[in-house]
This record gives structure tokens, sequence and C-alpha cells, in this order.
């Protein structure tokens, strides 16, 4: 009794220091997460909002297929439970306000294809579940629904919106295993035209707590590798963040798709744009491997309290 008593004390710690919102829905419990880059100070005052790169696929009708590029980032997180939410954020780099929505997004569970060091990066793999979700009012648990809200404005940048959305199918994500997620907008030119949609980068100036170890070496602080003395600390889970071309189209079972993806490279974050650069003697932040920012979430076991606990009161000491 004790045990269990433990356990419930933990995961209510963990919960008071998560959002009360609606989003996600009660009950859902945070398992990984990377934030977004938001009026971030880091050297003398100077203020980073980050930037996004674009993610965008665009309808073909005649070949009843979307194509365009994408945007993926690999994660590993210490549970074996399902991923059921999703929340991460991003702009549209090409529009001024006030600009349309995006309607649907592809979400694609793929596979890791590691890299050798010094001579490869790693990649998405095969995809291993896929969906799409569209643009609705409001969540309810498993209805593949997501939700657009205004994050933050940047006067003369790109304003930042936060996205949550409630997967239709939850992905059975297990422990210490790196998996690549994909987010991508599906716009239809004849009804949204142009529409360019881009994923924000991570804030590397905050560690993810909820970020497996294993396999080596997880989540890492970069600056070792570089300059110790570098502006702030560099945060990074595992290898760079890809971008690359993809085409989708509709699969024979209802409700999943056919993703190709090809050309694939990694990408860094932007002097001047995600911080100090360049620099002529410690170079700029384009000297490190990006992450994108997006957080996980799950209805774990009672079992599992205690380890994603132990995350919340990472963060906790973290605030403090």
């Amino acid at each position: 009794m004790k045990s269990k008593i433990i356990i419930v004390t933990m995961f209510l710690l963990a919960a008071s220091v998560l959002p009360a919102t609606a989003d996600p829905l009660p009950g859902e419990i945070l398992k990984f997460q990377q934030l977004p880059m938001a009026s971030t100070i880091i050297l003398n005052g100077a203020v980073y909002n980050g930037h996004d790169e674009p993610s965008t696929a665009y309808l073909n009708p005649t070949a009843n297929a979307y194509s365009g590029g994408f945007m993926a980032d690999d994660f590993a997180d210490k549970v074996s439970t399902p991923v059921v939410h999703i929340r991460w954020w991003g702009s549209y780099p090409t529009q001024a306000a006030p600009h349309g929505n995006v309607q649907n997004f592809l979400i694609a569970f793929e596979s890791d294809v590691p890299g050798v060091i010094g001579q490869t990066h790693s990649q998405p793999g095969t995809v291993l579940q896929s969906e799409v979700v569209s643009l609705g009012a409001a969540l309810s648990p498993g209805n593949g629904a997501f939700t657009e809200k205004l994050y933050q404005t940047v006067p003369g940048g790109e304003d930042i919106y936060q996205y949550n959305a409630e997967l239709h199918t939850p992905f059975p994500e297990q422990a210490n295993t790196v998996y690549w997620l994909k987010i991508v907008a599906l716009v239809d030119p004849a009804t949204e035209g142009q529409l360019q949609w881009g994923w924000h980068n991570r804030d590397y100036t905050v560690s993810d707590p909820f970020a497996s170890g294993v396999p080596l070496p997880g989540e890492q602080d970069n600056r070792p590798l570089v300059d110790p003395n570098y502006y702030s600390p560099v945060w990074h889970f595992q290898d760079d963040a890809v971008r690359g071309g993809l085409t989708v189209t509709p699969s024979s079972v209802p409700g999943q798709f056919i993703v190709n993806q090809f050309g694939m490279g990694p990408t860094n974050y932007v002097d001047g744009l995600d911080g100090p650069g360049p620099d002529p003697l410690q170079g700029g932040i384009g000297q490190f491997s990006k992450d994108l920012a997006f957080e996980l979430y799950t209805v774990p076991e009672p079992a599992t309290l205690s380890l994603l606990a132990l995350g919340g009161l990472a963060m906790l000491r973290r605030r403090k």
C-alpha cells in the first residue's frame, strides 16, 4: 500500500508542473518534450525566437497524391506506453497575417536508420504508422482532430502557433527505442492556395528530462564538442532533424497512407535567427545540429507513473 501511495504522490507532483488546460485532455501525461524557441534570452539580453522549416505537401488531384517537402525529428523516452496526443509548434513563413489555416496534417511515426560517426547521419526508415488529423473546434479521445492557436506574436518575424492533436490510432511506442516523427501540412491549392507551413525549432537552452539515454548519446549538451565556454547550453537529442522530399498517397487500407521519402539531409540552426553568430572565436549557433519543437503525451499504466513523475520533478527543480 505504501508503494502505491508514493507512486500516486509522485504522479500528482508531476501533474502539478504541467499546464492545466484542455490540450492535452485530462489524464494525458507528458512523456517527451522539446520546447519551442520563443523569446529566449541567450547573450547580453539578446532575444531569439527561432525560425520555421517548411514542411508542406500539395495535392495533385490528377495523380491523387500530395508531394512536397518534409521535416522530421528523432525521439526516444523511458516508458513503453502509447502516444495518444501530440503538441507541436510552427508557423506560416511566407504568409502575412491574416492567413488561411492548415486543414490537415500528416503525422507519421517511423523507424530509425542509425548514422555512422564521421560518415553518415541518421534518418527516418520504415513508416510504422501514419494518419491524417483534421482541423477541429475541439478534441476528444481518439477523434483524429487538431487545434491551432496563436502562441506568440513575433513583430517583423514569423508568428508562432501551437498545435494539439488527438491521434485516432495511438502509436505503441517502446521504451529506449529511437523513432522519428514526421509532421507535414497537407494543402489543396484549389481551396487553400499556395499556403506554406513550417515546423518551429527547439529551444536548445532547455533540456528534456524525459528523453531516454539508451541508445547513446541520448540527450546531451553539445558544447563540449565545440567550445565548453559557449554562450549557453546546446541541448540536443541523438542526431540532426532532417529535411527531404516526399509523396503521400492513400493506401488500400482506409485511413492509412503510403509515404515515399527521398533526398534526406541533416539540418543545423541558423546564425542570427536561432542564436548568436557568426562569432570569430566561438562560431555561431549554425555549427550545431537542430532539433524541432514537439511534445508527446500518453495515458500511462500505474507502473509507469513513477518514471514519468521523475521527469516532472526534474522540470520542477529546473524551473526553481
